[in-house]
């Protein structure tokens, strides 16, 4: 069996591996000349972790990325609402990491290279479309391709038993697949984004998640442990801000879309919460980002026949939960483990498909409901003027609902986790 991965990024190149661990030929096709480490931070959660740990990544993310302790949940004001613990201090096996996106494909990049060869990755080299009769439900034969190359515009004809599309939010093997279902669902809030060295707060490891999304937020975490290992903090921060009523039309969402400082930071002008100065923050990044938070509708289906579709090529879906990344590692390493156990490549996806739709269909929704950001308005709300002990402002079953929402979109059952069999493949 020969597999084609359209797309070189987080999902794609774990696709890769898992593939040639599985000892199943592979390719991965990208539509750029030249990858480079760009982007900002990424969280990517225990069972994600696992995953990388059992592709023998685990001391490079150990040495790239931060293992995160906690996330504190706080209002504008920067008072504490709920702390919850993350990775190995919740109980599971492995951490959660934060690392620089960029970083992480490369030292994705690094391992397919060493392992697969020099060769498996063809950069400059763009879908374009199917040949005919390649999607015909119940083909045996392979999949045909076409491809362009970007420097020469010359059309290249290529094939392979399995097609992946893993191309990201804009996926060109998508829109061939799905031509009516590929409109972005804006929820009507701009991101900016950025990175900026400053000094760490609480224990340095611990992720800080303030404000609401129905007004103002901030997201800020560490990523570096350079950074860390001086006292200092490479803190990746994400500035939410309602700008539009939710399912305002939108066709625009570019990730490397240069934002301005003088459009992010007057919602922010009077946040000097008492462990982040959030204007000093702002105003001390050299580039930032800005991006609508978007999303698609899930599909009913993500392929047809021998091709499918991976990541945010098949879900993209807001970022709440730190979702987007770890369910395309997912998607990858079970996707790996369905071609090794069926005989019939078609048969393979339809499992695939079946299991990881069940996970990521309700995630996709979920991210639309916004419950702890309702219980920090709450307390808000309750306590304008601020607040020493949240205990006098929620009760203990309010914050226990906060607790159960934060877990709906960010936790797998931690027992169930540590419990389950690898999904690694030998051969």
């Amino acid at each position: 069996m020969t597999v084609m991965i359209i797309g070189a990024g987080i999902g794609g190149l774990t696709t890769a591996l898992s593939l040639h661990a599985a000892g199943i030929d592979c390719a991965v096709v990208e539509a750029v000349s030249e990858l480079k480490p760009l982007g900002v931070g990424i969280n990517v959660q225990p069972h994600a972790v696992r995953e990388l740990v059992d592709l023998g990544l685990g001391e490079a993310l150990a040495r790239t990325g931060i293992a995160t302790s906690a996330l504190c949940y706080a209002t504008r004001r920067g008072d504490v609402v709920l702390t919850v613990p993350r990775g190995r201090a919740a109980g599971y096996h492995w951490p959660q990491v934060s690392i620089h996106r960029g970083h992480l494909q490369m030292l994705l990049l690094e391992a397919v290279i060493d392992r697969l060869g020099p060769d498996a990755v063809r950069t400059g080299l763009s879908f374009e479309d199917f040949a005919p009769g390649a999607l015909e439900p119940g083909g045996t034969g392979p999949v045909g391709v076409r491809l362009r190359e970007s420097a020469t515009g010359r059309l290249v004809q290529d094939g392979a038993d399995v097609v992946v599309g893993a191309d990201g939010l804009h996926s060109a093997v998508r829109a061939r697949l799905h031509p009516r279902d590929n409109e972005l669902r804006w929820s009507g809030i701009t991101m900016w984004r950025g990175i900026t060295e400053c000094d760490p707060f609480f224990d340095g490891a611990t992720m800080v998640v303030a404000g609401t999304q129905y007004g103002a937020k901030i997201v800020a975490y560490p990523i570096c442990p350079k950074a860390q290992a001086r006292g200092r903090a490479m803190l990746n921060w994400v500035a939410e801000v309602r700008t539009a009523p939710a399912g305002t039309p939108t066709t625009e969402a570019d990730w490397w879309r240069s934002g301005r400082l003088e459009d992010v930071q007057p919602h922010y002008a009077d946040w000097v919460l008492p462990y982040l100065n959030v204007p000093e923050l702002l105003a001390q990044t050299g580039r930032i980002l800005e991006y609508p938070m978007v999303d698609k509708a899930p599909l009913p289906r993500w392929g047809s026949s021998r091709v499918t579709l991976l990541g945010d090529a098949a879900h993209p879906m807001y970022p709440v939960g730190s979702n987007g990344g770890s369910q395309a590692i997912l998607d990858a390493r079970y996707l790996a483990l369905a071609l090794a156990a069926e005989a019939d490549p078609a048969a393979a996806l339809a499992r695939y498909e079946h299991e990881r739709r069940a996970q990521t269909d309700g995630l996709v929704a979920s991210g639309h409901r916004f419950e702890v950001d309702e219980i920090i308005q709450l307390a808000e709300q309750r306590a304008p003027g601020g607040f020493t002990d949240i205990a006098a402002v929620l009760t203990a079953q309010e914050l226990s609902h906060m607790a159960d929402a934060h877990q709906r979109v960010a936790d797998m059952d931690v027992q169930a986790l540590n419990a389950r069999a690898s999904w690694t493949v030998s051969h």
